[in-house]
């Protein structure tokens, strides 16, 4: 097969399509939803191909039907009738009060222009309702009203929500008029990576058909399996697929079959390197911010339950910890389950680039510092490979800290042993080892498991209980009593059991911690035998 251009960056339709790059083929699932209504709103991820879908709806609706000789929707449309489309994208910047407005003034005014239209005296909201009434009533065909990234002049200053709020604002009162001009529209499309409350933004335009989570249209963005089988066929020599797969696949919005973001697997086939391409053209700050805020550790969020309010609860002034990373794609829907009156889901990393990325990026951004965490993190691996489990104790102290004490004081995580568990599963995480937290056995949960080629550490943290003035000799024995009861719980539970009888090497590490300290009073380790 023929290999052909990637396109990397490129958004614009018509340059893929006459300039021989590759391209995955959207237009039947475009076509059914021309067919099936008028008005939708989708989210997704940055960077998932988006802007390309909003491109290709353009060129359908202006009746280019050279573009889509060859694919799917070609012999299924009216090319006879075509309509105007108003393309609106909120790509710029908006960290100044009035960027919004002069924003939306600048598109609206080319928009005239492209239509040989007299510029009219009007601002805003006011100037998009006669825009649509005077395209509608000069071609005789109702607007096709396409909006891309309609909410990054509100997530781009939530650090400032008073501002936030103004864009929110602003924006809530223009995409009225949208609904308010029905009877000059035919169609409209909006994106964007959040679903903000439709109460907040959206309560002038609530006829929306929010399809982010329709099964029908999980893979309206993104590179599915066989997209990467047949489409890339010829890029794939000399890459292991199944790597390709455990490192970009996963996404999942309730759809049968999960996808690859597109910029991945694009720069994956440039490059020939696997790399965290998507993670590392993001700015995470503000989520690992929140994270800190909210001390919550990102073992906590691996395999969460939430319900559909949750994931979906975004607003300026309330932004669940759930929403942020699920609609940001730092985790994905894993699992759908029925509840009552409910549904829940299961949320989890989609894959290993965003599994790395994540706990990597944020061990950096509490330590101020991009390398000590991962050469940490690896010093601990060898420690354990090489049961030297002193060092390893040692090690563990040391990047305890290396952490700002805020942290350490923030919430709950301060007073108990998940704190601890916290970091040094975020070690592993950074480093791509295989750990689990709260590993369930037959009788109880191991607070760490962490398998290392056919060497099993069963892990349990204790906090060491003694008086904030205790002397050296009562902690020292307060350490020796939490030691003593982990590895009892751990015996009697058979948290290492299973792994046992794999035929696999199994080590039990008791950690005590000490809660004045802020660290860690001592580490021991046994080889876990049958009782």
């Amino acid at each position: 097969m023929t290999r052909k251009c990637l396109p990397i960056g490129i958004q614009d339709f018509e340059t893929i399509r006459s300039e021989g790059f590759y391209y995955v083929d959207k237009t039947l699932l475009i076509h059914q939803l021309v067919d099936l209504g008028r008005h939708y709103f989708l989210s997704r991820p940055r960077r998932f191909g988006k802007s390309l879908l909003l491109d290709t709806m353009r060129a359908l609706f202006e009746g280019r039907q050279e573009l889509f000789r060859g694919l799917a929707i070609h012999d299924e449309w009216d090319w006879s009738v075509t309509h105007p489309v108003l393309r609106l994208s909120f790509d710029g910047k908006y960290n100044a009060l009035g960027d919004v407005g002069r924003s939306v003034l600048t598109q609206l005014e080319l928009a005239e222009d492209a239509a040989a239209l007299d510029p009219v005296d009007a601002e805003g909201a006011e100037r998009l309702q006669k825009l649509l009434y005077r395209l509608h009533a000069k071609t005789g065909q109702r607007v096709v009203v396409l909006v891309d990234e309609y909410d990054k002049p509100i997530l781009d200053v939530l650090n400032d929500p008073e501002l936030a709020r103004a864009n929110r604002d602003y924006l809530r009162g223009f995409y009225g008029i949208i609904k308010g001009s029905a009877q000059h529209i035919r169609f409209v499309f909006v994106t964007g990576i959040s679903m903000f409350s439709k109460v907040s933004l959206f309560s002038g335009l609530n006829n929306l058909e929010d399809i982010s989570l329709d099964p029908r249209y999980g893979d309206l963005c993104g590179y599915t399996d066989e997209d990467i089988d047949t489409v890339f066929a010829p890029e794939l020599e000399g890459l292991d697929r199944d790597k390709i797969r455990a490192w970009y696949n996963g996404y999942n919005w309730l759809s049968d079959q999960r996808v690859y973001n597109p910029f991945d697997v694009l720069l994956l086939f440039r490059s020939r390197k696997f790399r965290p391409h998507w993670f590392e053209t993001g700015s995470p700050s503000f989520l690992f911010e929140t994270l800190k805020a909210n001390s919550i550790a990102l073992m906590e969020l691996e395999g969460r339950i939430a319900d559909q309010s949750l994931i979906s609860k975004f607003d300026v002034d309330e932004i669940s910890v759930e929403a942020l990373l699920f609609q940001t794609g730092y985790l994905t829907i894993t699992e759908e389950r029925p509840d009552d009156f409910d549904t829940l889901y299961r949320l989890d990393y989609p894959n290993l680039e965003v599994r790395v990325s994540l706990n990597r990026g944020l061990l950096a951004h509490l330590a101020k510092n991009s390398q000590v965490p991962r050469e940490k993190a690896r010093s601990l691996r060898t420690c354990l490979e090489t049961n030297d489990f002193e060092s390893f104790g040692c090690e563990l102290k040391a990047s305890l800290c290396s952490l700002p004490y805020q942290w350490h004081a923030t919430g709950d995580l301060a007073r108990y042993e998940a704190w601890y568990a916290s970091l040094l599963h975020m070690s592993f995480r950074a480093i791509g080892v295989a750990v689990r937290s709260e590993e369930a056995s037959s009788h109880g949960r191991a607070d760490m498991v962490v398998e290392i080629d056919d060497q099993v550490f069963v892990i349990e943290f204790k906090m060491a209980e003694y008086a904030a003035a205790a002397g050296t000799e009562a902690v020292t024995e307060a350490a020796a009593d939490a030691l003593k009861a982990a590895f009892e719980q751990m015996r009697r539970r058979g948290y290492g059991d299973k792994y046992r009888a794999s035929g696999r090497k199994v080590h039990l590490i008791a950690v005590a911690c000490g809660r004045e300290e802020r660290n860690l009073l001592e580490v021991r380790a046994e080889l876990d035998r049958p009782t």
